[in-house]
């Protein structure tokens, strides 16, 4: 008697990167971030400087503080679509986020990404650190480096001009790839960091002054760096 064999074959979908991406933000509501606004521990009654507006994130700018997601993420690209509604101002994107208020008992311990109008794409080191080409020109004199009060935090960005006017939405791109920052702004290369001193962390959104508002939050792991935006 000859043996009969089946043969089964099961095929699996595939994964693509537009697949594996996903949303920070609902569109609702503040699932999957919480709120640091340190005068709300001696005002609880001070109103939360972030809101959900007419399906956007809303950072009102005051009072001062952060939203922070719920987890930590690692080795991925954020896509971040912004604008400022009303006025230029004052906000920014922390990555590697971790201890809260660990800089003029405000900031989270972390890498800011600067959204600052006119700045965009600096970077200011939070009690963490990172190294980029030029670093004494970006930077100043190096022995006035540091990441605490006081210290020269500020590592500017390289291309100026790449922000859109009042009201327009701007896209910024942060790739973090182990100890690897790299940063676009409107589709121009703008910052490229190594040796960041954490490769993990928190993602912050700031409110620092300036109404701004957020209409795409979206994270996708990543296993290389990008050559473009």
């Amino acid at each position: 008697m000859r043996a009969s064999w089946t043969l089964l074959f099961v095929v699996l979908p595939s994964v693509t990167p537009a697949q594996s991406t996903r949303s920070l933000f609902n569109g609702r509501d503040l699932a999957g971030w919480h709120l640091d606004v340190p005068v709300r521990d001696t005002t609880p009654a001070a109103p939360a400087p972030f809101i959900v507006r007419n399906g956007l994130l809303v950072s009102l700018g005051e009072p001062r503080g952060h939203l922070i997601t719920d987890a930590v993420h690692r080795n991925y690209r954020l896509t971040v679509e912004y604008r400022f509604p009303g006025a230029l101002g004052n906000c920014g994107v922390l990555v590697h986020a971790s201890t809260p208020r660990a800089l003029y008992a405000m900031f989270p311990k972390s890498i800011e990404v600067q959204m600052e109008s006119g700045n965009a794409g600096d970077f200011w080191v939070i009690r963490e650190d990172l190294v980029v080409p030029d670093m004494a020109r970006r930077r100043g004199p190096p022995a006035e480096w540091g990441s605490r009060e006081g210290a020269l935090r500020r590592i500017r960005h390289l291309v100026d001009g790449q922000e859109r006017p009042l009201g327009e939405w701007n896209t910024m791109v942060i790739e973090a790839l182990g100890r690897s920052i790299r940063v676009w702004v409107n589709g121009t290369l703008v910052n490229d960091g190594t040796r960041a001193t954490a490769d993990r962390g928190q993602i912050a959104l700031q409110a620092e002054g300036a109404e701004v508002e957020f209409r795409r939050l979206e994270l996708r792991p990543i296993t290389a760096l990008s050559t473009r935006p």
